[in-house]
């Protein structure tokens, strides 16, 4: 593109960076907004700048809310004394999606990792274990990813919590999963995880 094009240039190289879309995608959804200017175009941009300045860090769990403290962690609906533990936001959204958990959350931020000096300092560990006595939580559900640094941080969570029900989601095969279409390691997980019928 020429030089008259830099704002244009600008919010496709923008838009390229965001999850799922490269710079082919990119330039067909910006000439989407284009034709649809009044539409989508200029909506999206105001959305865009009211969340922009109005969105922030829930203080108590880490869920992304436009005060001090979300809407989860101030329902008197919700369960107390039960805390379910996710590596990021986006966990967080999916279980709600499920409508299955009815108690409070709190987000890490991530997961341990020793090879990008992620500690505990830099999760959001030493605000749970606080939340832990402050809130009397009697059982903690570990929602963390099956990979090795989300089992490491699930077994640095549970070694920290004495006394407190530490729990962690079953994995496996999924609700109408078929063996021949699993990998090796969701097969060996949902055969150590087996019940009896």
């Amino acid at each position: 593109m020429t030089a008259d094009n830099a704002d244009l240039d600008h919010l496709i190289a923008l838009m390229a960076k965001l999850p799922g879309l490269g710079p082919r995608s990119a330039r067909r959804a910006v000439l989407h907004l284009i034709k649809k200017r009044s539409l989508q175009l200029i909506p999206l941009a105001e959305a865009m700048h009211r969340v922009g300045s109005t969105v922030r860090e829930c203080l108590n769990c880490g869920n992304v809310c436009t005060a001090d403290i979300c809407d989860i962690c101030q329902s008197e609906k919700r369960a107390i004394g039960q805390i379910c533990i996710v590596e990021d936001v986006a966990d967080l959204w999916a279980m709600e999606r499920s409508a299955v958990f009815k108690g409070r959350y709190h987000v890490l931020g991530g997961t341990l990792s020793a090879l990008d000096a992620i500690g505990p300092e830099e999760l959001r560990i030493p605000k749970l274990l606080d939340r832990i006595i402050s809130e009397e939580v009697t059982e903690v559900i570990l929602a963390l990813g099956a990979t090795i640094d989300g089992q490491t941080t699930a077994h640095y969570i549970a070694d920290q919590l004495p006394g407190v029900t530490v729990t962690s989601l079953a994995q496996g095969v999924p609700v109408g999963g078929e063996l021949d279409y699993l990998d090796d390691g969701t097969i060996t997980a949902a055969l150590n995880a087996r019940k009896a019928l």
